[in-house]
């Protein structure tokens, strides 16, 4: 359908062939990570791209660690940030707390935060309930809700039109790479 191509020229992973990425009635050139990170854009992937024996403040700050004034990481602000981050979307866990004992929904959670940590302005979720229980996908949902009400952009991708249905203010359909409807 052309998902995945999108997702990667959105994350700067591909260079686009042709055609404007405008965010916020400008146009961006997104070429690297750190320009779509810039850009307030930020991508959930379906596989879980935590690291497990890191902490969940760590996972959250990864490449993006706070510094002391000697140039060391800040471990202590990086768990308290981490934890007002976590404690915003009410997800009932310590930012100390190593990956590696998370469920697959919390491991999700964290993507999230990770997502949030970098000030995103757009959040884009692929198949972001493909792991989840029915209690899980509510509690993704409400975040998804939270998220939206603070002004941050979602594109959830999935193939499952019920969900589509009950969190998509828009949808679009994409076949082949082209815009269907």
């Amino acid at each position: 359908a052309g998902k995945s191509t999108l997702i990667k020229v959105l994350g700067g992973i591909y260079h686009p062939d042709q055609g404007q990425i405008i965010i916020d009635g400008k146009e961006v050139k997104i070429n690297s990570v750190p320009d779509a990170y810039a850009a307030g854009v930020s991508i959930i992937h379906p596989e879980i791209m935590t690291v497990p024996y890191m902490t969940i403040g760590e996972n959250i700050f990864l490449g993006k660690e706070p510094r002391t004034k000697l140039g060391t990481v800040d471990h202590q602000r990086m768990i308290r940030e981490s934890q007002v981050l976590i404690d915003s979307f009410h997800m009932n866990m310590k930012a100390n707390r190593k990956v590696i004992a998370l469920s697959i929904a919390q491991q999700q959670m964290v993507e999230i935060a990770k997502a949030i940590a970098i000030d995103a302005k757009i959040v884009v979720m692929d198949e972001p309930t493909s792991s989840l229980t029915d209690k899980e996908v509510e509690r993704l949902f409400e975040i998804i809700e939270q998220l939206k009400s603070q002004g941050i952009g979602i594109i959830y991708i999935s193939h499952k039109l019920e969900e589509l249905f009950r969190i998509c203010d828009r949808v679009t359909v994409m076949r082949d790479g082209q815009y269907v409807a």
